[in-house]
């Protein structure tokens, strides 16, 4: 072989001596031949893929660049030179002797090569990206294999002298020509030629460091990271692997009933229940069984994992290719250390090598780096698709799941699903290759460890393995004080959020300084688990610092004394070191991977529960074509559970075509059950519904989304401007939009929170009325409106002259005016229908149904009689918001708007809560202020800080220290290079280097302790300071910021200040030690390193800067960006029945694609943005390291081994550290806002003092004389009166009603007397004193109110009703029998003990309100004012709280507000307000008579006189 090549190149191929003298060189044929053949192979090898996209591409080519063209220019000046060189070769083949054939061959090869570089940059224009990797790498190539040549040409030169003949001096001018020509194209495809459609890494960052990104700078994401592609893929595969699962499943299950044999045995169920069940499975084969099993079904398992590997496979193979190169180059750069070591202490050695090496050590260490970021992105890429398909997966599987898994699970625990458990498999992603690579990486250290320090290793390796178990130890503790703590939170949290929605009535009732009690009291039980948690993560920090010193220790010691003649060295130390360095991350993370599948593994199981559960079965539900009826059940019997009790019983119905159908019975008849039975959310027994045509359905709470009003009511259907005018007529919301700031455009909060509940009623109706549908299912639709709102609903949509008059109408219906003008008429008694027919049939039937009309009809019937006015105009009904917080809250969504607006958020509304103040904080300048760190090292207190940076400064004094003891102890091989090693000597060393390491590590954990202590102080103080400010804001404060920013601040906030930002702090100052002092020991060793620290320094700090800002940025928005999938998850779960009833899941999925699209573009982005710092920094690290080098080659003869072996090991930990510095002051940065955030909501302005010098009387008031003197307020100082100039008397125990239309400011009356609103002028008198002058507990403690909306909190029955224990016991009984509960509260096992659930869900709305008159009882002040509930009551309820009022508050002075006159037909005076002012003020009676405002609002409901009104 070697003879063809020098016959080619006419002189040697290979002569090792070339080698072995100082001017070492290659022999020129191996230069024209290897090193020009391998550049060139490779591009040729690769050329066709790159000229793909010619070939295949129907796009036509970007336009040209300025870039573009200069790299074709330089192009054809290198064909040029290779043309000249050609030709040179001819024209010396005219001299006497030929040339050898390289010099025809060569210029031909790189003709051609250009060529190829041509077409392959005029090829990329047909790609976004223009630039091509392939060619970058090979500039890399031919300009590093033309290094030699173009050495060994200057040498020549520089011998031979310029002048004389050298072997054609034009060849060497061509030469040169050509690599500056490749030099200056190298650089150029340094910078990305890309086209102007396409935004860059760097272009990210730097923009994110001049201006707030928005989600329009971020990077749109290609087809195939979209969720349609990938989540299309993983649910292909997921249906395969589920219907394998579940046939394993049935395996299991019949294994299992051959085990228990004969039903009849060890079955405690009679035979014919037994072979009922049995019947039931082999007729539903998926379904799974029930009845005869424990408590947690069996479910379809071991088929996630199979789906993901299948779903995201080739990205598993590329990424293990990457860390398998990685991981082998982790092990090169400890040999390459130990050469350049051998090559300082060797006097004989070349200086080539020493430079070889330096150069070997730089290009690995940046292409290990190059690999990792490669193997990062990909891990972190295949993370958020994994997390992406299962939230998608999730979704879907919501809309379809049936009643009884949703029943399994809560919406709170599904969006867990989707936030907790997704999120563990993304974080799993990241580090499942550890699973192979750690012991991979593991076992290769012992290897090469072994070959260094031979058996001794083991001792290392033995104290290694024996802290995993004592870190374990220590994890596991820190664990079971975690979970404490967790249930700690969750418990505060709760409270929090209670206290938060139910702030009203704390204020009213001056209750705050009972719940700050009960939420500090659990803050303290959580502030002394979290300090034993920081005394644990000391201890195990302690112990992780130890490990690496005390295995190079125990090493060391055992290898110098089994065997005096095992000397120290420092090749031996110092690959042994970074050997040992190398094996601290695997070790490290293991254990961590491990515990992560461990919780993973949890996670599977849930997802695997939720997605195999069942679907929902609508099999009962036809929809055959049976002339003459819309609907018709057929002996349906339908339950909530498959084996759970009939909640209809043989209903057989038929229901003709455009007919209306009442649907009537007391509560718990089963009303509602027959109208979700209809819609297929229940369970069918036996029997079949049959439906012809489309439904529409108005459930009886509204369903509203978080959209504009106008999108509500079109529901996804294209607009009919004609039809949506007439709609919004009829439901009576045109009133309703001129309120509303924005129109039908208005923004509506989740869950509609600012529109009132007989607003929400309306627009739901509207939905259905818009939507066409054939057959309307009408779930109690007027319960929550006035009754002459319901009235004219009931005209315009719903009764024969309505708007839907054609259709099918299934009314529910509690309003009993309505029946006589309905078609026909459906009892229900016990889920069963106990008679139907016409208003008069039923009647005259004498059944049920007439009983029912007795009891409560007579009234409202001739009421009905009497009202013939058809011009009622409908008004706006007053809502269960009283104004105030209504305006507010509308202000607040305009104002939400508008910033939406402003930050070009406009495509996801639901970006609702954020501060905008806090997010736009500065873009570049000092992130932070500094004022932040500042104000949170006062919490944590001057002393304590002071303290803490000392130990770690003495910590890393130890730490060099250590290291240049070390250093000094393998120079001693040198020094007793032929005698033996003194033992004294040798135990000095072993001595002192262990007392350093151990100093080192107990400075440590002082810092740590310290720093515990701090902790949890500043945690004290930001909390207790948090809470008793938010306890004392106004209730303005809570009508314009929602619950969920306060509860924010006191979750996600808080627990930042807790537990993140005292760790952030710990390893940035670590980190920033451990640079400082690795720059120290290389500066020590070669102090020409300082000037280049100087250059390294700068850059890195302005990589930072631009990083840090743009990764903030991206944060946010991923933040942003995540809450709306969940916040449109938790949406669509609770309106599931609504979605499916008029068929909508199609366009629900496709929503939550494009959710999910957005939050995965700043995802992806972050991602990105990290990998491209991480390159650059990762490349200062490869800087520090070959310059260490590469000084301590050129002073070789002045260094010893040890210092250059510490120099260098050093420099090789320096990069990681390097990574780790920039990510914990991001980290830190991003944290700290917390403690701003918290210090934002201290400074809110508070209400006036609790309670001030002046006290009222004892026994105040005692007589309740309320005096209004010329009273003036409004709800905030920009905006205008509410009450212009109020004056009227109220005498002591006189009753007053307070009457007018929306708006008139009745609600406002209320929140005066209470200072809820303080007065704008005028003032309030109450028994003599002016109400402004005392303390407002003082005031509030000795009103009594009976509210609107009935709130209770969590706790026991009593705490509800005397949560500061006042009363006794004998007290609380009589209040709960005047409040007709005592019968109920003596049958509960608990009694006065009974638990109340969150928000009282456990008791019935009625009860709730009979609660809240139980507490005004308990309380019995001179004065009460009754906030009257709207519908909410049922009937026999209101007649109660009426009764009861009049009997046991008739010694007090009574204001009620009312929505219905009946009510207040027996006061003794009636108070009309318009407008703000008060227009009429008399007795009912004389009111009547005066045809005035309060007479026509009379005739409008119907009364004539005050004797028609015992309701």
């Amino acid at each position: 072989m070697s003879a063809a090549l020098e016959k080619f190149c006419g002189s040697v191929f290979w002569n090792a001596s070339y080698l072995t003298r100082p001017d070492a060189d290659l022999p020129e044929c191996f230069q024209k031949t290897v090193l020009v053949w391998i550049p060139l192979g490779f591009l040729w090898v690769f050329t066709p893929w790159q000229l793909l996209p010619m070939c295949r591409s129907k796009e036509k080519k970007s336009s040209l660049t300025k870039l573009y063209i200069f790299k074709q220019v330089l192009c054809v000046l290198l064909v040029l030179t290779a043309v000249a060189e050609l030709a040179l070769a001819f024209l010396e083949d005219t001299g006497q002797d030929s040339p050898p054939a390289v010099q025809y061959t060569n210029p031909s090869l790189y003709m051609v090569t250009w060529f190829l570089v041509l077409l392959i940059h005029d090829t990329r224009r047909f790609c976004l990206r223009r630039d091509s990797g392939i060619l970058f790498f090979f500039w890399i190539l031919s300009l590093l294999c033309g290094i030699l040549p173009f050495q060994s040409l200057v040498r020549r030169a520089l011998q031979v002298g310029f002048g004389r003949k050298l072997g054609a001096s034009q060849q060497f001018v061509l030469f040169f020509i050509s690599y500056g020509l490749q030099l200056l194209l190298f650089l150029l495809s340094g910078f990305s030629d890309v086209a102007p459609e396409i935004s860059l890494p760097h272009r990210m960052v730097y923009k994110g460091y001049r201006k707030p990104l928005e989600i329009e700078d971020v990077w749109d994401l290609k087809d195939k990271d979209k969720i349609q592609v990938i989540y299309g893929t993983f649910e292909k595969n997921m249906k395969t692997a589920v219907r394998k699962a579940q046939e394993e499943l049935e395996k299991r299950k019949r294994k299992k009933r051959q085990r228990e044999g004969d039903p009849d045995h060890g079955n405690s169920m009679s035979k014919a229940q037994s072979q009922d069940i049995l019947v039931m499975e082999e007729k539903q084969p998926k379904k799974k069984k029930k009845g005869a099993k424990g408590p947690r079904k069996d479910y379809p398992r071991g088929w996630l994992m199979k789906t993901l590997c299948k779903t995201f496979w080739q990205n598993l193979l590329l990424s293990v290719a990457f860390k398998l190169v990685h991981d082998g180059l982790v092990f090169v750069s400890p040999q390459l250390l130990k050469l350049l070591i051998a090559f300082v202490s060797d006097e004989e050695a070349f200086a080539w090598q020493g430079y070889l090496y330096s150069i070997l050590l730089f290009l690995t260490a940046l292409i290990q780096s190059l690999c990792l970021q490669q193997y990062f992105n990909l891990c972190f890429h295949l993370g958020t698709n994994v997390r992406a398909s299962l939230i998608a997966a999730i979704y879907k599987k919501a809309l379809t799941m049936s009643s009884a898994t949703r029943k399994e699970s809560t919406v709170g625990e599904t969006v867990n699903l989707m936030s907790a458990d997704a999120q563990r498999f993304m974080d799993m992603a990241n580090f499942v290759h550890q699973l192979w690579s750690s012991p991979l990486q593991i076992i290769l250290s012992i290897v090469f460890l072994w070959g260094e320090l031979g058996p001794s290793v083991l001792a290392g390796i033995a104290v290694m393995v024996l802290l995993v178990p004592i870190n374990g130890f220590l994890v596991a503790k820190a664990k079971t004080i975690q979970v404490r703590n967790m249930k700690n939170k969750d418990e505060r949290m709760k409270i929090m959020t209670e206290v938060l929605n139910g702030i009203k009535i704390l204020k009213l009732f001056a209750w705050e300084p009972s719940f700050e009690k009960r939420i500090n009291e659990i803050r303290a039980r959580e502030l002394k688990d979290l300090l034993n948690f920081t005394y644990l993560q000391s201890i195990s920090i302690f112990v992780f610092t130890c490990a690496p010193f005390l295995v190079s220790l125990a090493s060391f010691a055992v290898y110098v004394l089994v065997d005096e003649n095992n000397v120290l060295d420092a090749q031996k130390a110092f690959t042994a070191i970074s050997l040992f360095n190398v094996l601290r991350f695997p070790m490290a993370m293991l254990p961590l991977v491990l515990s992560s599948l461990v919780q993973t593994n949890v996670s599977t199981e849930r997802l695997e529960r939720y997605l195999g559960g069942e679907e929902l079965d609508t099999s009962a539900i036809r929809h055959d074509p049976i002339s003459g009826s819309a609907v018709r059940f057929s002996d349906a019997t339908f339950s909530w559970e498959q084996d759970g009790n009939a909640a209809i019983r043989d209903v057989t119905l038929d229901i003709a075509p455009g007919s209306l159908v009442a649907v009537v019975g007391a509560v718990g008849s089963g009303k509602s059950s027959l109208v979700s039975a209809m819609l297929g959310e229940m369970e069918n027994i036996k029997g079949h519904i049959n439906i012809q045509g489309s439904l529409a359905y108005v459930p009886q709470q509204a369903w509203i989304q978080n959209a504009t009003l106008k999108d509500n009511i079109l529901f996804g259907s294209e607009l009919d401007e004609e039809r949506y005018q007439q709609v919004i007529k009829a439901c009576a919301l045109l009133p309703d939009l001129e309120l509303l700031p924005a129109g039908d455009q208005t923004e509506i909060g989740e869950k509609g929170i600012n529109l009132s509940g007989g607003q929400k009623q309306r627009v739901s109706l509207a939905r259905a009325v818009y939507s066409n549908a054939d057959i309307y299912v009408l779930d109690d639709p007027l319960s929550a409106v006035d009754a002459h709102v319901g009235k004219y609903l009931f005209e315009h949509v719903l009764g024969p002259k309505g708007l839907l008059q054609k259709k099918t109408r299934i009314l529910v219906t509690h309003g009993i005016s309505f029946l006589p003008q309905v078609d026909n008429i459906v009892v229900l008694v016990a889920g069963a229908v106990s008679e139907h027919g016409s208003y008069s049939t039923l009647l005259a039937n004498r059944g049920a149904f007439a009983q029912f009309l007795n009891s409560y009809g007579n009234q409202e019937e001739e009421a009905v009689e009497e009202q013939s006015d058809e011009t009622l105009e409908p008004c706006v009904e007053e809502g269960p918001d009283d104004v105030v917080s209504a305006t507010l809250k509308r202000e607040a969504s305009i104002h939400r708007r508008e910033f939406i607006r402003r930050w070009g958020l406009s495509q996801s509304p639901q970006l609702s809560p954020l501060a905008p103040a806090l997010l736009f904080r500065r873009p570049g300048g000092l992130g932070v202020k500094f004022s932040m760190y500042l104000r949170y090292l006062r919490a944590v207190g001057l002393g304590y800080s002071f303290w803490v940076a000392m130990g770690y400064v003495g910590q890393y004094v130890a730490y060099v220290g250590t290291n240049l003891w070390l250093s000094a102890w393998t120079d001693d091989a040198e020094r007793y290079q032929n005698q033996t090693y003194p033992v004294q000597q040798r135990d000095l060393r072993i001595g002192v280097f262990g007392a350093l390491g151990v100093s080192q590590a107990i400075f440590l954990l002082f810092a740590t302790i310290l720093c515990a202590h701090g902790a949890v102080q500043a945690s004290r103080i930001m909390h207790q300071r948090l809470l008793s400010n938010i306890l004392r804001v106004p209730m303005s404060f809570f009508d314009t910021t929602p619950t969920g920013r306060i509860v924010n601040r006191f979750a996600k906030d808080i627990f930042t200040v807790d537990e993140t930002i005292p760790m952030s702090f710990r390893s940035w100052l670590s980190c920033f030690m451990a640079i400082i002092s690795t720059l120290l020991m290389i500066s020590l060793a070669t102090p020409f390193f300082t000037i280049i620290v100087i250059p390294l320094g700068i850059f890195y700090y302005f990589v930072l800067r631009f990083y840090i800002s743009t990764s903030r940025q991206l944060r946010r928005l991923d933040s942003v960006t995540r809450s709306p999938i969940y916040s449109h998850f938790g949406e669509t779960v609770s309106g599931l029945s609504v979605i499916r009833a008029y068929g909508h899941q199609q366009r629900f999925l496709k929503q939550n694609e494009s959710t999910m699209d957005i939050n995965q573009k700043s995802v992806y982005s972050w991602i990105v943005s990290n990998r491209w710092l991480a390159i650059r920094l990762e490349f200062v690290g490869s800087l520090v390291v070959f310059f260490s080098a590469l000084l301590a080659v050129i002073s070789k003869g002045t260094l010893d081994g040890g210092i250059v072996g510490l120099s260098i090991s050093s420099a090789l930990n320096v990069t990681q550290t390097l990574n780790w510095l920039v990510r914990m002051s991001s980290e830190l940065e991003t944290n700290i806002v917390a403690v701003e955030r918290v210090h934002e909501y201290t400074k809110v302005k508070t209400e006036a003092a609790w309670v001030t010098e002046k006290r009222p009387p004892h026994g105040w008031p005692s007589k309740g004389e309320i005096q209004f003197i010329d009273y003036e307020v409004r709800y905030r100082p920009e905006l205008e009166l509410v009450l212009q100039g109020i004056t009227c008397n109220i005498e002591s125990t006189e009753k007053v009603g307070v009457v007018g239309r929306t708006g008139a400011g009745k609600s406002s009356l209320t929140n005066c007397l209470f200072r809820v609103l303080e007065a704008a002028g005028g003032k309030i008198i109450i028994d003599g004193v002016d109400i402004a002058t005392i303390g407002l507990h003082d005031l509030r403690q000795n009103l009594t109110v009976i509210p609107q909306d009935p709130v209770l909190f969590t706790g026991t029955l009593r705490m509800n009703l005397d949560p500061f224990d006042q009363y006794t016991d004998e007290e609380v009984w009589k209040a709960l029998e005047l409040a007709h509960l005592k019968a109920y509260v003596q049958d509960l096992p608990e009694r006065l003990q009974h638990v109340v659930s969150e928000g009282g869900e456990n008791l019935s709305v009625g009860q709730r309100q009979l609660v809240c008159l139980a507490r005004a009882l308990l309380r019995k002040a001179k004065i009460l004012i009754l906030d009257e509930a709207t519908a909410a009551v049922d009937l026999e309820t209101d007649h109660l709280i009426q009764t009861t009022i009049r009997s046991a508050f008739a010694d007090c002075t009574v204001l009620t507000i009312a929505h219905r006159l009946h009510t207040i037909m027996d006061s003794n005076r009636v108070m009309v307000m318009q407008a703000g002012r008060i227009v009429e003020y008399d007795s009912p009676e004389e009111l009547l008579q005066k045809q005035g405002i309060f007479s026509a609002m009379a005739k409008d409901a119907g009364i004539t006189n005050t004797e028609t009104t015992t309701l």
